[in-house]
C-alpha cells in the first residue's frame, strides 16, 4: 500500500472542544492518563468477543495487555495497546468526530471561565481529546485486527484546526498512542508519578496495564554476587475483574475508580449496589446511580445500557435489554453465567434469562434509588438530575408502579419553595381528616400553578395540593391514577369531590345553583359553542371565572404535549364556570344590554382561558374586546 497521506479539518465542535482543552486550566490533569488507559481496555474487550467467532483475530497473541512507555530524551509518553484496533476509515471518523451526542448542548453550557470550563469538560466525558490537556502534538498509529501489515494508519495532529492521515506499515495489531508532552508536564515522564495514577483509576480494570522495568547488572552484596537481571513487562495494576472479588476486599475508593472507568464519568456516584446471585439463575451486577446527567440523556437515538459480560468476558457495552428506558441512567454491569459467550442482540430481545435478568436488576435499582431516598441533600440531587427521567416509570412499568410512585417527588402548596421535595407517603400524612384525594395541577411553571384560581377553594380550606410543570407531568398522571389506595385527581377538571368537606355550605350551594340557572343560561346563549356547558364554581373564592375539562375529556396539558409531538388533536371545548360570589359577576347578572352581556362573558371567558392555557388563539380579538369594555365605561 502507497503511503498516501490525506490532510482533514476536525468537525466545527472537535476544533472547539480541542481549543478549550488546550488552553482550560485544569485542576486535574492526570484524568488523561485514566481516559486513554480506559479506551485501551475497551479495545481489548471488544476484540475479546470478536475473537469467540474468529480466533485468527488474536494473530498468534492472545495476551491481552496495555502497555506505557516513555522516552525522556523525546519527551513522549506512549500508551500501547494490542485490542481491536482501527481502520484508516475508522481512524478518520472516531478521531476527527465527537461520536457523543448532546454536543451543541455542551457548547452551549460553556461560560468562558476557564476553571468552570474545565469540570464541564471533565462531566461530558472527552475520552481521547483529553490528550491534549498534556499534549502539544499527538500521533496515533493503529492497525485493525485481521488485516495485513500494510493496513497500517497514522493520526497527526497538533489539537488545532486539522489532522493528518498516513498509510503505514504496522506489524502488531492494537493502537499505540503517542502523546508529545508539553515542557510544562514532564511530571508524565516520571515512572512513580505513572504508576500512582493508574493505581489510582485503573488499578481494578480486567487486563493488565504494563510498564518496563530495567533490569539490573550483576553487582556484589554483602559479600555475595547478585546476578544480573534483565528488563522485563511488569503489570502496575490488579488486572483483576473488580465485580468478581468479594465485597470485604474492595473499598468505597476502589468502587468509585471503577465507576468513572465504567461510565467515563468525572465525579463520584452517588450510590452503588455489587450483588452476586447464586442458584437457579447465576450472574453478578454491579449497578451505579450517577451524581449527574451526561448531556445526550434526552437524545432518542443514543444508546443507554449496561455492559454484558459472560462469564467474565466482555460482550457489549449498552445492552439496553437488562432495564427500561426509564431507568437508562443507571451505570453499571452484568456479568451471567446462563448466557451463551456467542450471544447476540437478537438472542437478547426474546431470552428467558434475559427477562428474568431485567425484572431483577429492575427491582435492584429501585431498591437502590429507595436506600439513597433516605438521605434527604443525596436524593435530591438525584431528583434534580434524573427525576423528568423516573417520571417516564408509571407508564412504562405497570408491575412496580407503585415502588416508583413512592420514589417521585412534586412541589407543593406546603412550602412557597419551587424545589420538588415531597413525596406522596408525605402528602398522604398530611392529608386533612375526612380527605380520601390527592390533588395536583398540572401548569406550564410553577408560578402559574401556584397561583392558579383553582387552587383557591382547596387553599382556603388548608388542602395541601401538589403543583407540576414539567412538560412530562401531564403524561405521568393520566397513567399515575392512584396512590396508598387514594385517587390522584387533577383540580381542573371535573368535580373536586370537596362535598363531604364542606356540609355546613352545602346546603347555599344548592341554593346558588337553583338561583343561578336564567344566569346560566343568558351565558350559554351569549358564548354559544365557546364551550361546553356553563356551571356554578364551588372551586373558585377570589376569581371570577374560570374553565374546567370535563372528568373524561383531555386536558389543556395534554392537548399542547400532542402539538408538540406533532399530533393533530380533535378540539376539546372546555366547562366554563362562573364564580356567583364575585362582584363582576354579581354586576353582569343586572346587566339589561345583550350586546354588552356578550361582550362582558366572552372577556370573562378570555380571561380564563389565558389563566389555565396561557395562550388565546387570537389575541387581537381580547384586546379589541378589553379597550371597547374600557372605553364604555369611560362615558
Amino acid at each position: 500500500m502507497s503511503a498516501q497521506t490525506e490532510t482533514h479539518g476536525f468537525q466545527t465542535e472537535v476544533s472547539q472542544l480541542l481549543k478549550l482543552v488546550t488552553h482550560s486550566l485544569y485542576s486535574n490533569k492526570e484524568i488523561f492518563l485514566r481516559e486513554l488507559v480506559s479506551n485501551a481496555a475497551d479495545a481489548a474487550d471488544k476484540l475479546r468477543y470478536k475473537a469467540l467467532e474468529s480466533a485468527d483475530l488474536y494473530e498468534g497473541d492472545g495476551q491481552l495487555r496495555v502497555r506505557l512507555s516513555v522516552d525522556k530524551d523525546a519527551g513522549t509518553l506512549s500508551i500501547i495497546d494490542n485490542g481491536i484496533g482501527m481502520t484508516r476509515d475508522e481512524v478518520i471518523e472516531h478521531l476527527g468526530t465527537i461520536a457523543k451526542s448532546g454536543t451543541a448542548d455542551f457548547f452551549s453550557k460553556l461560560s468562558g471561565d476557564a476553571a468552570k470550563d474545565s469540570q464541564l469538560i471533565g462531566q461530558f466525558g472527552v475520552g481521547f481529546y483529553s490528550a491534549f490537556i498534556v499534549a502539544d502534538k499527538v500521533t496515533v498509529r493503529s492497525r485493525a485486527a485481521g488485516y495485513g501489515a500494510d493496513a497500517g494508519v497514522e493520526w497527526v495532529s497538533a489539537g488545532e484546526g486539522d489532522f493528518t492521515v498516513t498509510n503505514i506499515d504496522k506489524p502488531e495489531r492494537g493502537t499505540e498512542i503517542v502523546l508529545h508532552l508539553r515542557d510544562e508536564e514532564r511530571e508524565f515522564l516520571d515512572e512513580w508519578r505513572l504508576k500512582q495514577i493508574i493505581t489510582k483509576y485503573s488499578d481494578h480494570i480486567s487486563i493488565p496495564v504494563e510498564m518496563w522495568e530495567a533490569g539490573t547488572p550483576e553487582r556484589e552484596e554483602d559479600g555475595e554476587t547478585i546476578a544480573a537481571t534483565e528488563g522485563q513487562w511488569s503489570a502496575v495494576n490488579k488486572a483483576t475483574a473488580l465485580w468478581t472479588l468479594a465485597k470485604s476486599e474492595i473499598s468505597d475508593d476502589d468502587y468509585k475508580a471503577f465507576y468513572k472507568h465504567v461510565a467515563h464519568d468525572w465525579d463520584d456516584p452517588l450510590i452503588w449496589a455489587h450483588n452476586k446471585v447464586e442458584g437457579k439463575q447465576e450472574y453478578t451486577s454491579l449497578l451505579y446511580i450517577p451524581s449527574r446527567a451526561p448531556f445526550d440523556l434526552w437524545n432518542r437515538e443514543n444508546q443507554h445500557g449496561l455492559k454484558l459480560y459472560v462469564q467474565r468476558v466482555f460482550i457489549m457495552d449498552e445492552a439496553k435489554q437488562f432495564l427500561p428506558q426509564y431507568l437508562r441512567f443507571v451505570k453499571g454491569l452484568v456479568d451471567s453465567n446462563d448466557l451463551p459467550l456467542n450471544v447476540s442482540r437478537e438472542i437478547l430481545q426474546d431470552s428467558k434469562v434475559t427477562q428474568s435478568l431485567r425484572s431483577a436488576l429492575t427491582k435492584r435499582a429501585l431498591s437502590m434509588l429507595s436506600k439513597l431516598a433516605k438521605d434527604d441533600a443525596a436524593y435530591q440531587t438525584f431528583w434534580d438530575q434524573f427525576g423528568a427521567v423516573l417520571k417516564e416509570g408509571p407508564a412504562e412499568d405497570m408491575a412496580n408502579q407503585e415502588a416508583i410512585a413512592k420514589l417521585l417527588r412534586f412541589a407543593s402548596t406546603h412550602s412557597d419553595e419551587p424545589t420538588a421535595n415531597v413525596s406522596l407517603e408525605q402528602y398522604v400524612a398530611r392529608m386533612k381528616a375526612g380527605q380520601d384525594k390527592i390533588y395536583f395541577i398540572v401548569a406550564d411553571s410553577f408560578n402559574a400553578a401556584k397561583n392558579s384560581p383553582h387552587l383557591e377553594l382547596l387553599r382556603k380550606k388548608g388542602i395541601e395540593v401538589l403543583l407540576l410543570s414539567e412538560r412530562i407531568d401531564e403524561w405521568l398522571m393520566s397513567h399515575l391514577t392512584e396512590f396508598d389506595g387514594k385517587a390522584l385527581v387533577s383540580v381542573t377538571r371535573g368535580d373536586l369531590g370537596l362535598d363531604d368537606l364542606s356540609d355546613e355550605e352545602k346546603a347555599e350551594q344548592e341554593k346558588q345553583e337553583a338561583d343561578s340557572k336564567p344566569l346560566l343560561a343568558r351565558f350559554e346563549a351569549s358564548l354559544g359553542d365557546k364551550v361546553k356547558a356553563v356551571k356554578v364554581s364551588h372551586r373558585l373564592t377570589d376569581t371570577p371565572a374560570c374553565i374546567v375539562a370535563d372528568e373524561h375529556d383531555m386536558s389543556s396539558q395534554m392537548i399542547k404535549l400532542m402539538q408538540a409531538a406533532g399530533q393533530s388533536v380533535p378540539q376539546v371545548k372546555p366547562i366554563f364556570e362562573l364564580n356567583l360570589t364575585h362582584p363582576l359577576v354579581h354586576k353582569l347578572a343586572d346587566e339589561q344590554d345583550e350586546d354588552r352581556f356578550g361582550q362582558w362573558a366572552q372577556l370573562l371567558l378570555s380571561q380564563a382561558t389565558l389563566a389555565e392555557r396561557g395562550s388565546l388563539e387570537d389575541p387581537s380579538e381580547f384586546v379589541n374586546q378589553l379597550n371597547s369594555l374600557w372605553l364604555d365605561l369611560s362615558r
